[in-house]
């Protein structure tokens, strides 16, 4: 499965993985050594809790590699007339103007403005160009907005 991301994005997935896979590991190895010196490890609780933190680091690991495996990379080519992943809009609603940048699933942050394109409000605004006006049925009901502005 592919996802979304900007260079930033990705980079930051990259050290997650590369700290999980030298730090992480290298840390849990010291605890169940650790444990192993403790005594009887079937009933063990500090082996036990490190070997299951292991297994989370490992599916961790394997999630964040097909992430990285199958990212498609943002490239944002010069000024668009469109709204497309990797796009700023400043848009206006019944709650004022707001500014979003539509970004994929794994970097989205609505409280920081970062919007998904897998989102109502992403998709809606997918395609769409200045001065158009889109109505977003959400939860919350209908919204109406116009795009002021795309970067």
């Amino acid at each position: 499965m592919s996802s979304y991301l900007s260079e930033e994005g990705l980079e930051k997935l990259k050290k997650e993985l590369h700290d999980l896979k030298t730090k992480k590991r290298q840390e849990i190895a010291s605890r169940l050594e650790h444990a192993k010196t403790l005594g009887d490890l079937s009933e063990n609780a500090e082996y036990q809790e490190a070997k299951e933190e292991q297994s989370l680091v490992e599916t961790q690991i394997v999630e964040l590699e097909e992430m990285v495996r199958g990212a498609v990379l943002i490239k944002k080519n010069g000024k668009s007339d469109k709204v497309e992943i990797g796009s700023t809009v400043r848009i206006s609603s019944g709650r004022g103007e707001e500014t979003y940048t539509i970004v994929g699933s794994e970097e989205a942050e609505p409280s920081k403005g970062k919007i998904s394109n897998e989102s109502p409000l992403g998709r809606a605004f997918l395609g769409r160009k200045v001065s158009e006006k889109i109505e977003v049925r959400t939860p919350g009901g209908v919204s109406v907005y116009e795009i002021l502005e795309i970067r």
